[in-house]
């Protein structure tokens, strides 16, 4: 009996095999199991040559003729209420254009954060499930957060690769591990790792738009010190050029392009003359931006006729509470910001036009998604160094005002000079009507997102909004429901773990179908909730986004336990604005459990587990090593895997060989918004330490080191990171100068610059070279070593 069903299973098999070699004429082959195997040879082999035959082997047809081009286009950190397509007061012509040729959806919704988002668009899974409940940054070793996109998830462009697609990534990626960006790799978990034959783009979760940190593939690109150079406008012409060369090379594949900018995610940099385009718009505060777009949502149609206005969080400053001296601050943060989104909605624009002048905009589904999450309130009180949050360093907006003078006044806001972000104020009036913000994820102004879908060959425009209640991880199934292959189960010899998302295609001929998502559960940094046929149970948890450096007084004090939940009717209540755990108290207790029970299904536990590092800094994601030697040829070593100079006592032992008055960098760790940096100039050393902008510490020999070898050290002495330093420079034995930093930044100068010995690549760590940069050494470096105590 075991036999006859073994026999059984080997013919199936079998015929299995045989249906997808053998494919009916022009008819589309999908398999289950990935890679498809090979085609048997059409030849027949001889003794030689001369009796046989050579014959090419026909290549199965996997597609359908009508395969469609894929274009997903992820702004980053932008809000529900921002655009004027939907009722903002942001200028965004390109997504206004694609609504009058698709449809769009206003229940459509994300994780609240940056990597957790993109790893649950592109796999079609939950993101604790894939490993990615924090950003790479934040990682931790709980399965749930350890950063880590396991092969048994592939994405969509690894699937799509095995149908013939041709496929590239732009921009931002922010799903490779924090530690495994260095030029050693390993390079499976960048985007040409995972499935994209094209890469152009930064990994960190955010860079300059005047200096990014980029690659090319694998490849380190260093962007032209132009003044007309923008990242955006980069990414759209590059983007626009690979499909040039797309159908150059390969006209008769499809291509699925993953366009991602690091706009509109701090640092909020963009030419004047469109922040300008602004002035006067935002003049009378952001409670008065919400009333006026709340009004405009309703009688565009996008929001319900019957939903209410959520209230200002107490913990959060009214407008009029800010005082007149700093109105023209906060203004203007917000004039860049709006400048910069209308900005980035251009270059998506430039992108469409190139699609209709090569002929394959017809058949293009392009997926604009406005938003990774809700609207960032990491700018806090408004920022010209949005690390400062990211640090919890308190500081004060007057702090930041008088460092904005020494840049140039508001007039440097939104240059290369600044790392700024606006107020949270304006990050809650984005997100109107809906409550909270961006790292919220019990509130939709943290996680809903518009979307509208675009595909002239195959939808209908119709402006009417699709509310049916779906997630980020329903774009995958999407689009293989419309290409017409199925979820594999294997790929590339991995069993694969079950796709979480549903296909939206339902909604495409209609718009009122009834929704066919039952649940999701949604968690960040212990912010949670739960969907579940109409309703929604979450509660707010431990961390406050627009107040930071609470975050450690409000963590001591987290009870889980004790935590107050909230009940919504979504049916009803379109923003979440009446509370009806009291009145079903029971309903309340069965969501809980069910968040529990998916919670454990998608490895989200340890509730919180994002918080980690917040609870134990020492356990941040950075180098095993204590000791290095590095030289001259030491360039682009990311922040995150490079020695921590800047936070821990450490000596650096510099040995060179210089002329008279010699000249350049050393060595420098960060960049322009927060750094340190060791160099010469006209032979003399000088140390600073770029506090995030806001607090500047230098230490100067009094004279230029003479012609010859010397043994350059550099000796810092801290308790703690965030602790004051001494730092003494020694020359050949002999002290030469001396600073003391009065506080040090604990976790990290910036999300993407870099270490460089002898020269200072990306954006300069001191003003007194900046016109210089990037400063490269005129003398000889020997050796670079470095010890940590």
């Amino acid at each position: 009996m075991k036999l006859h069903r073994h026999r059984f299973i080997v013919l199936s098999a079998y015929l299995g095999l045989l249906a997808i070699l053998s494919p009916a004429h022009g008819q589309p082959q999908y398999s289950t199991v990935l890679p498809f195997p090979p085609a048997p040879t059409a030849s027949e082999a001889g003794e030689t040559i001369l009796d046989s035959t050579m014959e090419w082997r026909e290549q199965p047809q996997r597609l359908g003729p009508d395969a469609p081009n894929i274009l997903i286009v992820l702004i980053d950190d932008v809000g529900f209420a921002q655009n004027d397509t939907f009722g903002g007061e942001i200028h965004t012509p390109t997504l206004s254009r694609l609504l009058n040729e698709g449809i769009c959806y206003n229940r459509f919704h994300t994780t609240s954060i940056c990597s957790p988002t993109r790893a649950a668009l592109l796999t079609g899974r939950n993101h604790h499930r894939v490993g990615n409940g924090t950003i790479a940054e934040r990682a931790s070793d709980f399965d749930g957060y350890t950063g880590v996109i396991p092969k048994t998830s592939a994405t969509i462009a690894e699937v799509l690769h095995h149908y013939g697609y041709r496929s590239a990534a732009f921009g931002k990626w922010h799903n490779t591990p924090a530690n495994q960006t260095t030029a050693m790799g390993p390079f499976d978990r960048w985007p040409t790792g995972h499935g994209f034959d094209y890469f152009y783009g930064f990994l960190a979760g955010e860079t300059s738009q005047y200096e990014p940190r980029l690659y090319e593939n694998l490849n380190p690109v260093e962007p032209p010190h132009d003044e007309e150079y923008h990242l955006t406008e980069d990414m759209a012409d590059k983007a626009i050029a690979w499909l040039k060369q797309h159908q150059a090379f390969s006209p008769d594949k499809p291509f699925f392009m993953y366009w991602a900018p690091g706009a509109a995610h701090g640092p909020h940099h963009v030419f004047a003359e469109w922040a300008d385009k602004y002035k006067g718009k935002f003049d009378d505060g952001w409670d008065a931006y919400r009333k006026r777009v709340f009004k405009r949502q309703k009688e565009l149609g996008w929001i319900p006729a019957d939903t209410k206005l959520t209230p200002r969080p107490d913990s959060l400053a009214s407008w009029e509470s800010i005082p007149e001296s700093q109105r023209a601050f906060q203004r203007r943060l917000m004039e860049v910001f709006a400048g910069f989104v209308e900005h980035t909605d251009a270059q998506v624009g430039k992108l469409i036009d190139g699609l209709e002048e090569l002929g394959v905009r017809d058949n293009t589904i392009v997926l604009y998604i406005w938003g990774d999450n809700g609207a960032s309130a990491e700018g806090q009180q408004g920022s010209i160094s949005e690390l400062l949050a990211q640090n919890n360093i308190p500081n004060t907006v007057e702090q930041q005002m008088e460092a904005l003078e020494q840049l140039g006044g508001l007039e440097a806001l939104g240059s290369a000079k600044t790392d700024n972000m606006y107020h949270a104020g304006w990050a809650w009036a984005g997100d109107t009507p809906l409550r909270s913000t961006k790292l919220v994820a019990a509130h939709f102004g943290g996680t809903r997102n518009p979307l509208v879908i675009s595909w002239p060959k195959g939808i209908q425009p119709d402006e009417t909004p699709r509310s049916q209640f779906h997630h980020v991880n329903d774009v995958v199934p999407t689009l293989y429901d419309i290409i017409g292959i199925k979820q594999p189960t294997q790929v590339n010899g991995f069993e694969q773990d079950p796709i979480d998302g549903v296909s939206m295609a339902y909604t495409f001929a209609n718009a009122h179908p009834k929704g066919q998502k039952k649940t999701q559960y949604f968690e960040n940094n212990a912010s949670r909730g739960i969907y579940h046929d109409g309703w929604f149970a979450c509660t707010f948890g431990p961390f406050l986004p627009w107040d930071t450096p609470s975050t450690g007084e409000r963590l001591a004090a987290w009870n889980p336990s004790q935590e107050v939940w909230e009940l919504y009717d979504l049916t009803e209540d379109f923003s979440q604005a009446t509370d009806l755990a009291d009145e079903e108290p029971q309903r309340l207790a069965e969501m809980k459990k069910l968040f529990l029970a998916e919670a454990k299904a998608n490895k989200a536990l340890p509730i919180g587990g994002g918080l980690w590092t917040r609870f134990h800094p020492e356990d941040v994601i950075s180098t095993p090593y204590r000791s290095w030697r590095f030289d001259a040829t030491t360039r682009r070593m990311p922040e995150f895997t490079a020695p921590g100079l800047g936070k821990k006592s450490n000596v650096v032992t510099v040995k060179v060989e210089v002329d008279e008055n010699a000249s350049g960098v050393l060595y420098a760790l960060g960049g322009g918004s927060g750094g340190l940096t060791l160099y010469m100039d006209q032979g003399k050393l000088v140390y600073e330490y770029n506090m995030l902008l806001i607090e500047r510490y230098r230490a100067e020999a009094a004279k230029p080191l003479p012609a010859g070898e010397h043994s350059i050290e550099v000796i810092t002495a801290l308790v703690r990171p965030g602790a004051p330093a001494t730092v003494v420079i020694n020359v050949d034995g002999e002290e030469v100068a001396r600073t003391n930093v009065k506080r040090t930044v604990p976790a990290a100068f910036t999300a993407s610059e870099t270490f460089d010995v002898g020269v200072d690549l990306g954006s300069p760590v001191s003003r007194d070279y900046a016109k210089r940069r990037p400063f490269e050494f005129n003398g000889v470096i020997k050796e670079v070593t470095v010890a940590l105590e």
